[in-house]
């Protein structure tokens, strides 16, 4: 049974999980044109960044000046990654400009061993351990509800595919210490950075929590598109009334600790964007100035991206539809004629003219 919501929270991660893994000598002026374009397409949450060591994210050593200097736009909720205590008071002197205290207290630990040791410099024992940490933190807040993370949830390129019983056992794990300490939990986030997701690991995953813990009525989905079925996977999720997703423009991402780089992308936002609207679903996002930021995007890190509606357009619709005696289009410059006009497809040839058959 479809349950899919009337609208949905799509937070853009291109600004952190896109240039994190782009090269470090955009400069800041480039940054803030592309975070000016974000702010400008109707998305309620921006990740600016991340503060983590500039030795192992390079791209995110300028992080501070980035935060000087940007406008917020109104009605933007301008978040950042932050990792231990030294970023979380970096990031904090530019509070409430950068909201990094209201934030749901999460236990987060990684299904695979090996990529908590690679990408958090801690095992996956050291991760469980942090949870009292956690939850106490959470008790001084006064928190209502616990939140909890599975890293790698279906499998992983260094140790191989998880199967279903390990994942629910790591989410007991997580929601049994929750409730040993007075808590419900009431979201459960999945950050796939390895991109073994596929609809149907996706789709018994949610059902499977649903059945185990009616409580947690939540459900966040981090989910990279390192072999191109995540937007199959964000399909199912909606289906079954999921509301909370990660993206970033044109697909930008990756991660340089699983073996896969640039190709560990994410699912485009201008693509799911239009997904949601053609299924009526509100994002709040402008799919125009979507797809102008996605041109902004490859002009500044200086190579195409990966999304697909930023190169063919939307569906056009009434005025919008392509005249019957377009010439040839062929290249990407002339597919864009729907954002810059005719005048990209001058000169080449015309497959129909009035009084002429069509020709295949």
């Amino acid at each position: 049974m479809s349950m899919i919501p009337q609208r949905v929270t799509i937070t853009d991660d291109t600004m952190r999980e896109g240039l994190q893994i782009e090269s470090p000598d955009i400069s800041v002026d480039d940054k803030l044109r592309l975070l000016d374009a974000l702010g400008d397409t109707g998305a309620k949450v921006i990740s600016v960044g991340s503060f983590a060591h500039p030795k192992w994210t390079p791209s995110m050593a300028n992080i501070e000046e980035l935060c000087e200097r940007f406008v917020p736009k109104p009605g933007v909720r301008y978040t950042a990654a932050i990792f231990n205590q030294k970023g979380f008071e970096r990031a904090d002197r530019f509070y409430p400009k950068i909201d990094v205290r209201t934030r749901r207290f999460s236990t987060h630990v990684e299904s695979c061993d090996s990529f908590a040791r690679r990408n958090y410099n801690r095992t996956q024992a050291q991760q469980i351990e942090a949870m009292d940490g956690v939850i106490a933190a959470a008790r001084r807040a006064g928190a209502e509800h616990g939140s909890v993370t599975l890293g790698s949830p279906v499998g992983s390129t260094v140790e191989g595919p998880f199967p279903r019983a390990r994942r629910l056992d790591m989410i007991g794990l997580m929601v049994d210490t929750w409730h040993a300490a007075g808590f419900e939990v009431a979201k459960i986030s999945f950050s796939d950075a390895m991109g073994w997701n596929l609809p149907h690991t996706v789709s018994e995953t949610i059902e499977a929590v649903r059945e185990r813990w009616p409580e947690i009525t939540t459900f966040h989905l981090h989910l990279h598109n390192s072999r191109g079925a995540t937007i199959a996977s964000y399909y199912e999720a909606l289906r079954l009334g999921v509301t909370e997703f990660d993206t970033s423009i044109g697909g930008m991402g990756g991660c340089p600790y699983c073996g896969n780089g640039r190709s560990a992308g994410h699912v485009p936002t201008e693509d799911f964007v239009d997904l949601c609207h053609e299924l009526g679903i509100e994002t709040g996002y402008d799919l125009g100035k979507l797809i102008e930021a996605a041109w902004v995007a490859e002009e500044i890190v200086g190579h195409p991206l990966y999304g697909h509606v930023s190169k063919a357009g939307p569906r056009p619709r009434g005025e919008a539809l392509y005249p019957i005696d377009m010439p040839f289009v062929e290249t990407l410059e002339e597919a864009s004629h729907f954002r810059r006009g005719p005048s990209v497809y001058a000169g080449q040839l015309a497959p129909w003219e009035s009084g002429s058959a069509l020709t295949g």
